[in-house]
């Protein structure tokens, strides 16, 4: 599934909720979902990793379809070239 596609399921599954829910609420849960995955990291468990992955794509998703923001265009406009500070890939900046 291309991230566009993603995007879109995303929308057609939980926008409603979204909507309801509002910007504040979908992006404090998005919090949630990416502290779940650094717990997920400590634990090393590849199932729960991909898991909690998943969640913060769908929840960053989300918060994309409230905003009105193609992600997967935001990304391509970003990084598409490489490194988006020095244009390399891979990066070459000094951190």
């Amino acid at each position: 599934m291309m991230l566009s596609e993603f995007q879109q399921r995303m929308r057609e599954t939980y926008l409603e909720r979204d909507v309801s829910r509002g910007l504040w609420g979908t992006y404090v849960w998005l919090l949630e979902e990416v502290a779940e995955l650094g717990n997920a990291m400590l634990g090393g468990k590849k199932d729960q990793l991909e898991e909690e992955a998943a969640d913060v794509l769908a929840w960053l998703s989300s918060l994309c379809n409230l905003t009105q923001v193609d992600l997967e265009e935001a990304a391509t406009k970003r990084y598409q070239a490489g490194c988006p500070k020095c244009g390399a890939s891979p990066c070459r900046c000094s951190k």
